[in-house]
């Protein structure tokens, strides 16, 4: 339990965020959780300045039905870029029950109710990066460490920490272990986002990649007939796809690019793929083909939100409109990037998709 673990693993990652606001879909079934009881702790606003003493509010949960208290580990799971409502019951708890481990959840300020200010004006997601974050963790593994011994009338007990990520959360379960090595002797960093890319058009190249040539071509010619369609109707585009509410037209496109990349990041390209390749074999029109896997998978079963795509919406300042999508898209401007911009050959989403866009943002 006391060797380093960190697994560094850089995925297909999406930073528009879906499914209302959260780039990995949360279950909504309680049953689903080992825990969905609320607990709260005072947090400092500001770790780096001296003279502002501000806090706020953060939210965590806590699971101890497995914990050995003699000397049973701790296991921090981080929540990312969504709201955080309970401790998921996955793969942690067999590791939480085999090892005796209490499981633990933070927050990530901000998002969902943990955060500091009543408004998300510019002014006041200046507290909102990964470095504050990692100081929230470092904070609130104090904070739980010395809690827990009180619980359980415990004098200067330091347990074993483990901190557990996926995504962007495993980015900072990296970056956690490397910034403070004597507070945590693991992390499980899994796909983990640690090299920020400004322009990753090596993104749409592995969608390419992943699709193989046959469904890549027929993707690469509803991209072109979308594109030659919608300067002359944009209005019925936009209605066969179920998407009349995303105004912009790049907007737009970003959203088709957004489908069929997920199709390829979650596991599933025969949904994709294979009603494509049928069409385009029985000479079907490609861009409804298309539009039905949006609409039916994209949409409906996946749980995208066309409002991640609104700009309009993007400007709500008010808390919890469209869960973190306001709050995501200032982090990847400000810290990480990942524009996702087409590449200058061979790509598959609409080469309109280029920086000058994402700075539109």
């Amino acid at each position: 339990m006391n060797a380093l673990f960190v697994l560094l693993l850089l995925p297909l990652l999406s930073p528009l965020l879906t499914a209302n606001g959260k780039r990995f879909r949360l279950p909504t079934d309680s049953r689903a959780y080992l825990t969905q009881q609320v607990n709260w702790f005072d947090q400092t606003l500001d770790h780096f300045s001296p003279t502002d003493h501000r806090q706020f509010k953060q939210r965590y949960y806590e699971f101890l039905d497995y914990y050995d208290v003699s000397n049973g580990p701790i296991f921090l799971k981080i929540c990312g870029e969504s709201t955080c409502p309970g401790i998921v019951n996955d793969y942690t708890s067999v590791l939480a029950e085999k090892f005796g481990a209490a499981l633990v959840s933070l927050e990530h300020r901000y998002y969902g109710m943990s955060s500091p200010f009543k408004l998300t004006i510019t002014e006041n997601l200046r507290y909102l990066s990964s470095k504050q974050a990692l100081f929230d963790l470092a904070v609130f593994r104090q904070y739980y460490q010395e809690s827990l011994n009180s619980k359980y009338n415990r004098s200067k007990v330091e347990s074993p920490w483990i901190v557990f990520g996926v995504s962007y959360p495993g980015a900072l379960s990296a970056w956690f272990r490397l910034k403070f090595p004597h507070l945590t002797c693991g992390s499980l960093a899994s796909s983990a986002v640690v090299l920020a890319v400004y322009n990753f058009s090596k993104f749409d190249q592995q969608v390419g990649d992943s699709a193989g040539p046959e469904c890549k071509s027929v993707l690469q010619e509803i991209t072109k007939l979308v594109d030659e369609q919608l300067p002359l109707d944009g209005v019925a585009v936009k209605d066969l796809f179920g998407a009349s509410s995303v105004k912009d037209d790049v907007d737009f496109l970003y959203l088709l690019a957004d489908a069929a990349a997920i199709a390829f990041q979650y596991g599933n390209p025969d949904v994709l793929c294979s009603p494509l390749l049928e069409a385009k074999k029985s000479k079907q029109n490609l861009v409804e083909a298309y539009a039905k896997y949006v609409k039916e998978y994209y949409l409906g079963k996946f749980g995208a939100s066309l409002n991640a795509y609104n700009q309009q919406i993007l400007k709500n300042t008010s808390l919890g409109s469209e869960g973190g999508d306001r709050l995501w898209w200032f982090q990847v401007c400000t810290e990480v990037a990942y524009f996702q911009v087409a590449p200058t050959n061979d790509s598959v989403r609409s080469p309109r998709i280029d920086t000058r866009y994402t700075h539109s943002r």
